[in-house]
């Protein structure tokens, strides 16, 4: 069983950046692959980043290559979302998530945080 708490979220200026945290609880979380969602009002939630449990592999959504880096530090039991280059398009829920198994964009994680606000002002 893996508890996960997210921080970090807040409003910002466009070309800003917000690193969000994701704190875990749980023994298996060192070995978990970690994913970051997100979901904007009235769309669907989708897929921004997710990393391996070693932190070897790591994916990104198209708009998130190059502005966006996944972390995780397993001492500490946390996984980050380092943003740069912020978006107001970027403005949405963000959410952490983790899984046994691969490395994927899809939405099938066991585990799911309560979700922290990322706003992005023009």
């Amino acid at each position: 069983q893996v508890q996960l708490v997210e921080s970090g979220g807040g409003l910002v200026q466009a070309g800003g950046s917000l690193r969000l945290s994701c704190a875990a609880s749980g023994r298996t979380f060192s070995s978990a692959v970690m994913g970051w969602f997100r979901q904007a009002p009235g769309k669907e939630r989708e897929f921004v980043a997710a990393i391996s449990w070693s932190g070897k592999t790591t994916v990104y959504t198209d708009s998130a290559k190059g502005r966006f880096t996944i972390s995780r530090d397993n001492a500490k039991n946390t996984g980050y979302l380092q943003m740069n280059s912020l978006k107001p398009e970027d403005t949405a829920v963000y959410y952490c998530a983790a899984r046994r198994g691969v490395v994927t964009r899809q939405n099938d994680y066991e585990y799911w945080g309560q979700g922290t606000q990322v706003t992005v002002s023009s």
